[in-house]
């Protein structure tokens, strides 16, 4: 597994509130029955790299499908093969570190 943080920006909408196109964003990884969690930054989801490039296509494509005509969407892809990694692992492997 891989995790995968995707940021999807539409630029030139009418105001500047997103919330509506993250929301889309965000409905769409459900449609997708993907591990997902939605930050204040952006969206890390969880699975294997080819299906998270995929997703990552699919997401940047929204803005598009709603009259955007300019989309910024910024990835980070953590990619670990000595051992399994989810959701949050990383967060848990560090609060462990602070606990001690």
């Amino acid at each position: 597994m891989a995790l995968l943080e995707i940021s999807v920006v539409p630029l030139g909408t009418s105001t500047p509130s997103i919330g509506d196109y993250i929301a889309d964003v965000v409905v769409a990884c459900k449609k997708a029955k993907v591990k997902y969690k939605l930050t204040d930054m952006g969206t890390i989801v969880e699975g294997r790299p080819n299906d998270l490039f995929n997703l990552a296509r699919k997401l940047h494509e929204i803005p598009f499908k709603k009259g955007i005509k300019r989309v910024m969407t910024t990835l980070s892809i953590d990619d670990r093969r000595d051992k399994k990694v989810k959701l949050d692992s990383k967060v848990t492997s560090v609060m462990a570190r602070i606990e001690k």
